[in-house]
């Protein structure tokens, strides 16, 4: 475990790394996203992103402080995203969490998707000129 990081029954390195790799196979065979997330990132860049993400989990499953960037940047420059990706983006993460964590730990992994989703969902409405605060929560 990383100096700084707090201990989470059930969620370690190996789970996280289970859980980024899964989900982006996922992410990228998907017909809605995929071609969001193909279309921005190389082949050959792939491996990067993947690591990014496992020390963003990383950093916010396990507090690791891994992560050092800003995730909300990239999804502000998109216009093309919409509730019907954020959505799309929720089921594929609960499926892979749910085939990765044990049931007592998947809610909990979810519980912090559920809530960045809603907060990136929040600043794109902002940063575009929309009712941020009359956004509901994405159906489980």
């Amino acid at each position: 475990m990383a100096l700084g990081s707090i201990p989470r029954p059930g969620i370690d390195e190996e789970r996280i790394h289970a859980l980024v790799h899964g989900f982006y196979g996922a992410v990228r065979a998907d017909d809605l996203i995929g071609p969001v997330f193909l279309g921005r990132i190389q082949p050959e860049r792939w491996p990067v992103h993947l690591d990014k993400m496992c020390a963003f989990w990383s950093s916010v499953l396990l507090r690791t402080s891994r992560y050092d960037g800003r995730p909300l940047r990239p999804h502000l420059l998109m216009p093309e995203l919409s509730d019907a990706h954020f959505q799309r983006w929720l089921a594929l993460f609960r499926a892979t969490a749910r085939q990765v964590f044990e049931p007592d730990t998947a809610p909990v992994v979810i519980g912090f998707a559920e809530r960045i989703a809603q907060s990136f969902r929040m600043s794109i409405a902002f940063h575009r000129g929309e009712d941020a605060a009359g956004l509901k929560s994405l159906p489980a």
